[in-house]
């Protein structure tokens, strides 16, 4: 299962009338994350290193249907933590689909099959749910084992009531071209398309020996496609990610095409990169330096090479040239030759570490908050009594 027809037209006239605006920023993706709890701790994981009164506050079914009509992106994708603990996500997912939004629901599928019954099959929704290998790769990732015997049999279920189906698995270093290759054969047999991306290092993340250099990202996703040629793999990308992840474009990110509201505001700048908060969509675009960001830019953003930065640049590209994109769509990512010229690092800022502060700031909001609850309590029970 390759990016649905209905969701390519819709998606490509999307970008077309933000064209005819002049708009040159705008968003394609909603990351909508809900809740930061997760029923696992992935070595890799950058978002569940928060205290439990983080961890426990949850966005309302409300504050997500506002971001989504605030934000107008045709795609929303809700991650976490983990979706499926949210006691509303059917009710979240139901409001989204009705506004005719192509919702990705990702998750670990722990806990997929218990929850589709909250659920109805539509054009509109997928489940996206996270594998990051085959069983040995997988587990290893997640830190559990089983869990991937308990995604597949989630998925079968899933697919057999009729739901749509995709998989996203994020690739680390250390990683064997061979086994991907295998895991993109499983997925294909299993009637399943695959979202595939180099992990970002997250700078909480337990295991920070496991990401991978731009250098080598190429390199091995060189190795991967090659073994791909004539293995008609279901890649839910365009042809133009798939050439940058094998080094064949100097591509910038695009921040604002993936734009993500979760139970702190709108995250500054990216999915991926948190460094500040704001109230409000439009805020977020309008003061947020998105210049200062991005590979060249800033040390937190020199490696990465992740879908939700770059995917929106390729389809930029895509509209900007058509016949290079039909051409790279035909022959598929080019494996051997030059790589195109690296983005120089030489003028980026040096990283900032503001995640404590974060932390400390929220603390502090909800310390206040409770407290100020408690007075208001109790002086109406006071008057109540009087």
């Amino acid at each position: 299962m390759s990016v649905p027809l209905l969701q390519q037209i819709r998606v490509g006239s999307y970008i077309l009338k933000q064209k005819l605006k002049g708009n040159k920023r705008y968003p394609l993706v909603l990351m909508l994350e809900p809740l930061f709890r997760c029923n696992l701790a992935c070595s890799g994981c950058g978002k569940i290193d928060y205290p439990d009164p983080i961890l426990n506050k949850r966005l309302s079914v409300q504050e997500c249907l506002d971001a989504a009509d605030e934000c107008g992106a045709p795609i929303v994708a809700i991650p976490g933590g983990e979706p499926l603990i949210h006691k509303e996500i059917g009710e979240i997912v139901a409001g989204l689909v009705k506004r005719k939004k192509f919702v990705s629901l990702c998750t670990n599928a722990l806990l997929l099959e218990k929850k589709l019954h909250l659920f109805k099959p539509s054009p509109y929704l997928f489940f996206s749910v996270h594998l990051d290998g085959l069983k040995e790769e997988h587990d290893a990732s997640v830190c559990q084992d089983g869990v991937f015997d308990i995604a597949v049999k989630a998925i079968k279920a899933a697919q057999k009531k009729g739901f749509q189906v995709n998989v996203n698995a994020t690739i680390f270093d250390g990683a064997k071209p061979e086994r991907v290759a295998a895991f993109l054969d499983f997925a294909r047999d299993e009637g399943m398309g695959v979202t595939i991306s180099p992990g970002y290092a997250y700078e909480r993340a337990p295991n920070q020996d496991h990401f991978l250099s731009r250098k080598k990202t190429k390199e091995l996703f060189r190795e991967i496609l090659a073994l791909g040629k004539g293995r008609k793999w279901s890649l839910n990308h365009s042809s133009l990610y798939l050439d940058f992840l094998a080094g064949n474009e100097q591509y910038h990110c695009t921040p604002w095409g993936m734009p993500t509201r979760n139970i702190f505001g709108w995250q500054k700048p990216c999915y991926l990169l948190g460094e500040g908060f704001v109230s409000s969509f439009k805020e977020l675009m309008e003061t947020t330096d998105w210049d200062t960001y991005g590979t060249g830019n800033y040390e937190k953003c020199a490696n990465c090479m992740a879908h939700c930065g770059y995917e929106p640049t390729a389809a930029a590209d895509a509209l900007a040239n058509p016949l290079k994109a039909l051409l790279s769509s035909i022959r598929g990512p080019r494996t051997a030759g030059p790589m195109a010229k690296e983005i120089s690092l030489e003028n980026q800022r040096p990283a900032k570490y503001i995640f404590e502060n974060q932390v400390s700031d929220f603390m502090k909001e909800t310390h206040e908050s409770k407290k100020a609850a408690s007075k208001e309590t109790a002086k109406k029970s006071l008057a109540q009594t009087g």
